[in-house]
């Protein structure tokens, strides 16, 4: 079983945080800057939160807000759900599904050393399965 560390040693570990007291613009135009749909919410040196792509939809979009001027802290999630390094895939594909969530952030202690996506779990899964085939139709086909 492949575990989070592992995973994250075959990706780009780059974090991209943003400060609560920023704006959600600033927030969403980092994401379409870097191509990706979260960022950790970081007071110096601690996490106090994530901002999704979801969560601008849902709580500035939806409920009427001006992202130009509306602080991250206002619509951020709070209750950070997180894994750590020797946490395995499968365990964290069952809490994604369980908590409905896109992203986990990967802490040790209480430091964030990177940050894992659906996308990063279902393509590590598809290599493992396709590893797998690999090896019967080896052993099938002698």
């Amino acid at each position: 079983m492949i575990t989070v560390l592992q995973l994250l040693n075959q990706k780009d570990r780059t974090i991209s945080s943003i400060h609560p007291d920023a704006t959600v613009f600033d927030a969403i135009t980092k994401m379409a800057e870097n191509n990706i749909g979260s960022l950790l919410v970081m007071d110096g040196e601690e996490l106090v939160g994530i901002i999704t792509e979801r969560d601008y939809t849902r709580n500035v979009v939806l409920k009427g807000h001006l992202p130009p001027t509306t602080p991250v802290r206002e619509i951020m999630e709070r209750r950070v759900i997180f894994v750590l390094p020797e946490q395995t895939v499968e365990q964290c594909m069952a809490l994604m599904s369980d908590k409905r969530v896109r992203h986990l952030p990967v802490l040790e202690g209480k430091k964030p050393i990177g940050i894992i996506s659906i996308g990063d779990l279902v393509k590590s899964i598809i290599g493992d399965q396709k590893f797998m085939i690999d090896q019967l139709e080896h052993y099938i086909h002698g």
